[in-house]
């Protein structure tokens, strides 16, 4: 599905004219004003997978940013927007193809730090209450019980437990459900799949970030199946080989200048990778 068909952004005679515009001096930067204009990047035009390839200061966040925000999409983590980025956001320019789904939104690897960080300080409520019930499990076990009303049917329950469950199984039961068994990787390939709905526009910022090859591979599959039987649009920020290599994307270099669209198996990162595994060859 292709819901953003293109975008359009200030060109370096357009930042120019704003510059002169401006009278006030007491900014050393106008960022985003230079970064991608530097680079020959005036328009993308978008396909159900387009991707955004180059390295750090290329440009790619950049990109994702801008028309996340032009597009008001949702997004879950602040960022540093800088003085000018309104008046940017402003020159640039969007064509839909119908309606923007309302559920669209920007992912980036700092929305996934922060569901990660927030599971860890819940995970810190998990090891109180461990210890909670560790105490219990052992006061259960060995205290003489009563029943002397229903009242009391609540605790007869967890006595009887503690009788005939290790410690372990106890705790377990009582936690119900241990947030810790899933690790990092885990927790932000739910994250993804858990955002990622049908039929929506998604600008993913270096999604491979807290992922290991194996999770990419799983994302990469997540996505091309959301793609070809769910109705979404993915722009993505990357540089992940695994990434850049799925079916159908088209691929800007945004480390060649001007910018060009180039195959997955034509670009520097990849081919790093495929030198050093090539040297190797023998040793697999």
């Amino acid at each position: 599905m292709l819901y953003l068909s293109r975008f359009t952004f200030p060109d370096a005679d357009r930042e120019f004219d704003f510059r002169l515009e401006v009278k006030r001096t007491c900014y050393d930067s106008f960022y985003p004003f230079g970064v991608l204009s530097g680079r020959g990047v005036e328009e993308l035009a978008f396909e159900p997978v387009t991707v955004l390839y180059g390295g750090n200061g290329s440009g790619k966040t950049t990109a994702i940013n801008v028309i996340g925000e032009r597009l008001r999409l949702q997004r879950d983590t602040l960022y540093n927007r800088s003085s000018f980025f309104e008046d940017y956001v402003s020159l640039c320019h969007y064509t839909l193809r119908g309606s923007l789904p309302r559920h669209s939104r920007i992912i980036t690897s700092d929305d996934v730090f922060d569901y990660m960080l927030s599971l860890r300080h819940i995970n810190q409520g998990v090891d109180m209450r461990r210890e909670e019930i560790f105490e219990e499990y052992i006061e259960n076990k060995h205290k003489a019980f009563q029943l002397r009303s229903l009242d009391d049917y609540d605790q007869l329950k967890k006595v009887n437990q503690a009788r005939h469950m290790t410690q372990s199984r106890y705790t377990r039961e009582s936690l119900k459900s241990n947030i810790r068994e899933q690790s990092n990787g885990e927790s932000a390939f739910f994250y993804f799949t858990n955002k990622i709905g049908e039929n929506g526009l998604y600008l993913l910022d270096e999604p491979e970030n807290s992922l290991s090859p194996e999770r990419q591979i799983e994302l990469v599959r997540f996505m091309e199946d959301s793609v070809r039987f769910f109705g979404c649009q993915f722009i993505i920020a990357t540089h992940s080989p695994f990434v850049l290599a799925m079916r159908g994307a088209r691929i800007y270099d945004l480390d060649s200048n001007p910018v060009c669209v180039r195959r997955w198996t034509e670009l520097q990162n990849v081919r790093a990778y495929y030198s050093f595994f090539k040297a190797h060859e023998e040793e697999f």
